[in-house]
């Protein structure tokens, strides 16, 4: 026999802990439940003499001596309430009667039997789940979360007390005035006076130009902000069927922003190097009027009356919006509703993501820069696989109100553009406390632009690109060889736990809705989110304290000013975005494409690295990144968007298969 503890309202307000006898094919029940959540040390036989029910005057009162009271004396209706939260087999001594003990016909004999869980579901109200869902969970569970709950146990948990491995998601109970937060303002970088730059000739080449050289264009006169909006806007129609990168144009918009730019302008009045500059945004990221659609079927008609802090602080600076690009569903991968996103420099493959229209356009030159998101990989991935720059900066840099969430000590917003010196620029707008996100903050950066690099020591990976090595230490530059090192084992397994209940919070109602059924890729959220309900509350702060244990172990180890390794790398990926450090992007090279046409071909594979600095040490990155791009030009070329094949990849075109994503996790 197997004892249930509830504890519940009892008439006259009292509450209690009712303990009853059960079948042992209910225990068998639990038992399969408390495999998928490995809890296995409880014993079916624990309540052979456990035969009361305990009562306490108040819901705090403690239980530790409770006075015995007859089964007896609990109502058949509050019999039947816990009835129904269980199995309809659980039946308790004393009940007087009970509606659902003659279903003889539920939850069957065979441990492995779906409706075994479904059962045991209930205890989690979470028995919505159809029978072929609930046999996906149950092995996914067993599969993936097990490992990493064990791993995460082992790291943290094997000392009682809590003193050691404290979790680092803390609360910050400081009552701060909004309009004091927002009156901080962080030392603004002095950017370089670039001189000496001309018109173009033809738009291919305006639309190729750097940030920098093209807001000295608008400030000297050469062209108007009217005019750049409108060749970006061009080419956005022109390519973005064919790569699938664009949601939404803000055309009105734009073209209102713009003539204000030239306005005041032409009053005396300049904002900056971001002024008249036309831009996008990943289109999770708020803008009224204008869809919000976060990639997904479901909401590919919302339009939200909410004003991004991001998008606030860009037209505060005088850039105007020309787009919302495309994110994959849900701002996972590269799928979404309008199809899928693919590579400028080798349109037979897909961008990455889920910040791909963002990169996808950046490389294009369908836009100067954008603005795009990153949990775990949704930035570094798309810019190297499009050949961009791009910079994930320091956990907190930029305001997210606005932003759809996946996961709040996650989520970040960065900037894809042509260059490192540009990443600085659009940070030095974009950064800042936004008093409603309560994760951003100032942070003080020194200028990138005046770093000297030769009093850095910069440690390279096993994996880093050697002309990135060499080309610094010409630069004066000290490069060291450099290892991460720490001892948890379930880096990548905190990653999941962290992002996948993060991310159900926020999207509960739509799966208890049934609404992942028609997600536009059912091998992602789907099922990691399924997955997710079986994580329990224990195991998700548990991987919280390995988390901790592993931003100290980082933090211990990071002896040098920076390292250069590989960007895209996913046990990198995972560390750098549970620790919060910055990493930019670089592109460094290009290969042929495998399976080579014989006429031969202008795609290529990109090549790139990543620069980490540690937290809020950004402008190293960027400083160094700066460095290696003003003696290379790789951030320079452009991919051949025009070598199509005459009926290739026509809007309207059949879908290709999509591949499932292989799941990165700590393995069994």
């Amino acid at each position: 026999m197997a004892m249930m503890l509830l504890q519940l309202r009892l008439p006259g307000g009292k509450c209690g802990l009712v303990s009853a006898h059960v079948s042992m094919h209910t225990a068998l029940r639990l038992s399969s439940l408390f495999l998928l959540l490995s809890v296995t040390f409880f014993g079916r036989s624990a309540a052979a003499s456990c035969q009361q029910l305990h009562t306490c005057s108040s819901p705090t009162t403690s239980v530790s001596h409770p006075a015995a009271v007859s089964p007896s004396a609990m109502t058949a209706r509050t019999c039947n309430l816990i009835e129904k939260m269980l199995c309809p087999k659980v039946r308790f001594h004393g009940c007087a009667s009970s509606s659902y003990s003659s279903r003889s016909d539920a939850c069957p004999e065979k441990i492995g039997d779906v409706s075994q869980l479904k059962c045991a579901f209930k205890l989690f109200d979470a028995d919505f789940f159809p029978d072929s869902k609930v046999q996906e969970i149950a092995e996914g569970a067993v599969d993936y979360n097990i490992p990493i709950i064990r791993a995460n146990r082992k790291s943290v948990a094997s000392v009682d007390g809590g003193l050691q491995n404290p979790s680092p998601l803390v609360f910050n109970a400081k009552w701060g005035n909004a309009s004091e937060q927002v009156n901080i303002k962080s030392r603004r970088f002095d950017y370089p006076s670039p001189s000496g730059i001309q018109r173009p000739k033809n738009d291919e080449d305006i639309a190729f130009m750097s940030v920098v050289g093209l807001g000295e264009l608008i400030r000297t006169g050469q062209i108007t902000s009217e005019e750049l909006t409108r060749i970006f806007l061009q080419r956005l129609k022109r390519y973005g069927d064919v790569l699938q990168s664009v949601v939404s144009y803000t055309e009105e918009l734009a073209f209102m922003q713009a003539k204000e730019a030239d306005r005041l302008l032409a009053e005396g009045t300049y904002l900056g190097p971001l002024h008249g500059i036309p831009y996008g945004l990943k289109d999770i990221i708020a803008v009224p009027h204008y869809r919000t659609t976060w990639g997904s079927k479901t909401f590919k008609d919302q339009v939200l009356d909410i004003e991004a802090w991001v998008y606030k602080r860009l037209k505060s600076a005088g850039a105007v919006l020309v787009a919302k690009l495309a994110t994959g569903s849900l701002a996972y991968d590269d799928i979404w509703f309008g199809g899928r996103t693919r590579n400028p420099w080798n349109i037979e493959e897909f961008s990455t993501g889920s910040s791909a229209g963002p990169a996808a356009c950046t490389s294009a030159g369908m836009v100067p820069f954008a603005i795009g998101s990153e949990t775990a990989g949704s930035m570094t991935y798309p810019a190297a696989r499009c050949g961009v720059t791009a910079l994930r900066p320091t956990f907190g840099s930029v305001g997210r109100t606005g932003v759809m969430s996946i996961s709040e000590s996650l989520d970040k917003l960065g900037p894809f553009c042509r260059t490192a010196a540009d990443c600085a620029i659009i940070l030095d707008a974009i950064r800042g406390k936004d008093p409603d996100d309560l994760s951003s903050r100032d942070i003080s950066l020194d200028n990138p632009f005046t770093v000297d690099i030769t009093k850095l020591t910069v440690g390279y990976l096993d994996d880093a690109e050697m002309e990135v090595i060499e080309v610094l230490k010409t630069k004066g530059v000290n490069m060291v060889p450099f290892k991460l090192n720490y001892t948890v084992e379930s880096v990548q397994g905190i990653l999941n736990f962290t992002m996948d209940v993060d991310m159900l919070a926020h999207f509960d109602e739509w799966q208890r809705q049934g609404k992942d059924a028609v997600y536009e890729a059912q091998d992602q959220w789907p099922v990691e989110l399924r997955r997710a309900r079986m994580i329990s509350v224990v195991d998700y702060v548990q991987a919280q304290r390995a988390r901790g244990k592993l931003i100290r172990e980082v933090r211990e180890g990071f002896e040098v000013d920076a390292f250069v390794g590989n960007a895209t790398d996913w046990e990198k990926v995972c560390l750098g975005n549970l620790v919060g450090i910055p990493i930019i992007v670089v592109p460094t090279g290009f290969t042929s494409i495998s399976n080579l046409p014989s006429g031969g071909s202008k795609r290529r594979t990109t090549l790139n690295t990543g620069i980490y600095a540690p937290p809020e040490k950004d402008h190293i990155a960027l400083a160094l990144a700066m460095a290696y791009q003003s003696v290379t030009d790789h951030h320079k070329q452009r991919p051949p968007i025009d070598d199509l094949a005459p009926d290739e990849l026509a809007p309207g075109r059949e879908s290709v298969v999509y591949p499932s994503r292989r799941l990165h996790i700590y393995p069994k």
